[in-house]
């Protein structure tokens, strides 16, 4: 049976680090895949000569387009939202744009449920109520997406993360051949996330590694700037860690990247962990 999955995200390149293989497994599985982004992604770090005019929102958008059809997506909407930035303060309302963070939520939940109802989505992906490590958007997806759900009757919400154990593994992996930025902390990791006890989807897509691989590519802007990905700071400082990312051999990458986990708020922890998104569903 063919399915829906709607991956919701809060800004361009956030579906590569993430959910890409899942998505990607979803698309080639005969599956009808849908990429949502709360926001342009503008606020984000990138090389100067990339944010010339303002500009930095529209190309990250294209960029979120190159990644959609690496990954086999059928349609990609963005809810029209500016990027809250990552600062201490959210940046100042862009021209004719909100802050995402500043969006009331139901008007947001309101756009996000027409997706979900014109698709008559199965499956909604989105974060914890952390947003895995604390951006204040994607703090604000969770809000949004569980509260879209509720209005389009979506069955199943599941919250994208990673095991702490296991992205700390994967640092200490990745530092053996790659020197990370010297403001990049990764003992941070230790308390974002969320812990193995809590899983209930892991989903194998190591036959997908090269669409994964492909949708991080196509997030040039960001492999070219500074700051590091670190919890608090924001997918989009993630830019030279999404470059050593890419530079990771294939064999190591394949180990790090091969597999993405999720966790279904509705169901108690300890129980058997899930391999298939769609399992169960009605």
């Amino acid at each position: 049976m063919s399915r829906t999955l709607v991956a919701f995200h809060a800004h361009p390149d956030d579906e590569a680090l993430l959910t890409a293989g899942t998505m990607a497994r979803a698309a080639a599985e005969g599956h009808r895949v849908v990429l949502v982004l709360a926001t342009d992604g503008g606020a984000g770090l990138a090389a100067d000569t990339l944010r010339r005019d303002d500009d930095l929102g529209r190309l990250r958008l294209r960029e979120a387009e190159r990644s959609a059809a690496a990954l086999g997506v059928a349609r990609l909407e963005w809810l029209g939202y500016a990027d809250s930035g990552s600062g201490p303060e959210p940046e100042p309302d862009a021209p004719g744009l909100t802050r995402f963070c500043r969006a009331p939520l139901e008007e947001a939940a309101e756009r996000l449920a027409a997706v979900l109802r014109t698709e008559r989505a199965d499956v909604l992906l989105s974060y914890d109520a952390n947003g895995g490590y604390g951006h204040r958007d994607h703090r604000r997806v969770h809000e949004v997406a569980a509260r879209a759900a509720e209005i389009a009757g979506t069955p199943r919400v599941l919250e994208a993360t990673v095991p702490r154990d296991t992205i700390v593994r994967a640092i200490r992996a990745v530092d053996r051949v790659y020197r990370f930025p010297a403001e990049f902390d990764p003992t941070s990791f230790e308390r974002a996330f969320t812990a193995r006890a809590d899983i209930t989807h892991r989903i194998d897509v190591r036959r997908h590694v090269p669409a994964k691989r492909a949708s991080m590519r196509a997030h040039a802007s960001q492999a070219s700037g500074g700051g590091a990905l670190e919890p608090g700071a924001g997918a989009q400082t993630g830019d030279r860690t999404l470059a050593a990312f890419l530079r990771i051999p294939r064999p190591l990458y394949d180990l790090v990247f091969g597999r993405e986990w999720f966790r279904d708020p509705t169901r108690p922890p300890g129980g058997t962990v899930s391999s298939d998104i769609f399992e169960g569903l009605p």
